[in-house]
């Protein structure tokens, strides 16, 4: 069923909506339908066809972070448009249409506050995010994990191509621009093309950035102790770091510093920390030579501290950088790697598997043991 709606009217769609509900870690998630959606001006309704995984969904479930409830987790997600609320509107500012098949920003922001007004509309005074939000009334299909979206109005919404699997397209909400983000942040400090460039961490930003810089022309070196995370990295074009290496492995870092100096390159100059293990963000500020730009991104749960030695970023010109979320031309970047890389970069292979909507306990279950980069969740077919 889909219709274009006046401002404020309510849509029923049937079936109903279908959403699964987080209510604790320890609890299993709950489904919960939603017969009728009250679109306002410049809302849409989305039905998902493909979701993913996120780590923040995992962490949020363990308990690791704290997040309200009752929550509709899933922020990386694929759909079509199937109900319109009033002068809806994609990315570049065009009408929205009924079929548009789209992915949308995490983040909804009021477009005016300074924070929006200064480009970083992601900190938003106003803001609020889908799949980290407690359900509200006239707000209840708030994340991924479900059969549609109630995409707000503030969203960043961009069109995809029919032709990009779901698998690839469903991450460019989050860890896709969030790469963008974190490649842009580097570029700003140093130019890409023939730079040295570590990344700690192979999960799905870091592998994501790793692909980029490697169409930007960078020497990408990418360090993860999970085998087939590097072995993924090959594949993107990069070389392999083993952190737990012993000294004069082959994939010690050293070892891998030595055969690239050899070439010339002889020192890195940009570093991008993707999986927020402390010894990681002490190793990326630790290795960064002269000039260079270190850019953290995988700090994003609370953790200990860690010591900085100032003197030193000082003496070396550093230019550290912290990264969270993404601006929505950001976003539409992303989207654009994705369409004109994916049929020579095997992005598709970073979801290992993927789950039906009503399994999704043992979905995020898989996704903790860090079997597969991302696991795949699918609604049904209606």
């Amino acid at each position: 069923m889909t219709l274009t709606l006046p401002a404020g009217l309510d849509v029923n769609v049937s079936p109903s909506p279908v959403a699964m509900v987080w209510n604790e870690p320890g609890s299993p998630h709950e489904s919960v339908a939603t017969p009728g959606i009250r679109l306002a001006p410049g809302d849409a309704l989305v039905q998902v066809e493909y979701a993913t995984v996120c780590g923040s969904d995992v962490h949020t479930v363990r308990g690791d972070r704290s997040a309200p409830s009752p929550l509709v987790l899933g922020h990386e997600q694929v759909g079509r448009v199937v109900a319109l609320g009033d002068g809806a509107t994609r990315a570049d500012g065009t009408a929205l249409e009924l079929g548009d098949r789209v992915v949308w920003s995490v983040a909804v922001s009021c477009g005016s506050c300074d924070r929006c007004a200064r480009g970083i509309p992601q900190k938003c005074r106003a803001l609020a995010k889908y799949g980290h939000e407690r359900i509200s009334r006239g707000w209840e299909l708030t994340g991924g994990f479900a059969t549609h979206v109630h995409v707000r109005a503030g969203s960043s919404i961009v069109v995809v191509d029919e032709a990009l699997p779901a698998e690839v397209a469903a991450a460019a909400s989050c860890a896709t621009a969030t790469a963008v983000a974190a490649i842009e942040a580097a570029a700003e400090t140093v130019e890409l093309d023939g730079a040295l460039l570590l990344i700690t961490g192979g999960g799905m930003v870091g592998l994501s950035a790793a692909a980029m810089a490697v169409e930007a022309g960078a020497e990408v070196i990418l360090s993860d102790p999970d085998a087939t995370r590097r072995a993924l990295a090959r594949r993107l074009g990069a070389i392999a770091s083993d952190p737990k290496a012993k000294k004069g492995a082959p994939e010690h870092l050293d070892e891998v510093l030595a055969v690239r100096a050899q070439r010339g390159l002889i020192e890195i100059l940009v570093a991008i920390e993707a999986s927020g293990a402390p010894a990681a963000v002490e190793t990326v500020i630790r290795r960064v030579g002269v000039g260079g730009a270190v850019v953290l991104v995988g700090s994003v749960s609370p953790g200990p501290a860690i010591p900085v030695d100032a003197e030193s970023i000082v003496r070396r010109l550093l230019t550290l950088k912290g990264v969270h979320n993404y601006t929505p031309a950001q976003l539409v970047r992303a989207v654009e790697f994705l369409e004109r890389s994916y049929r020579t970069v095997p992005l598709e292979r970073l979801v290992g598997t993927a789950y039906p909507l009503e399994e999704l306990d043992r979905a995020l279950e898989d996704a903790a043991s860090g079997r597969h980069v991302r696991v795949g969740v699918t609604p049904p077919r209606g």
